[in-house]
């Protein structure tokens, strides 16, 4: 059995491109659901946001399902990492 990405790239990754994390982690589907939801909740902040609020506050949805998605793609990560240690170290 090959061994899970490390969580610190995948942390990385999952900071640069969006959904990338789920991708490295083998779950691309959840990458692209996290994808699409950034983008749906990115656009709907920018329609509804008044025209005076900042950057971050006109797509301060999708910048939300960004950070959920790292946090869910380190976890996941870890969680693997941690799961295959134990099982490597009981085969040793």
């Amino acid at each position: 059995m090959n061994s899970p990405p490390n969580p610190y790239l995948v942390l990385a990754l999952a900071i640069v491109l969006p959904g990338s994390g789920q991708v490295w982690n083998r779950e691309p589907l959840r990458g692209l659901i996290f994808l699409f939801f950034m983008l749906l909740l990115g656009g709907f902040t920018l329609k509804t946001a008044a025209p005076d609020v900042s950057f971050v506050g006109q797509f301060a949805g999708g910048f939300f399902v960004h950070a959920m998605a790292i946090f869910d793609a380190y976890k996941r990560a870890r969680i693997r990492h941690a799961v295959w240690q134990h099982g490597a170290a009981g085969r040793a």
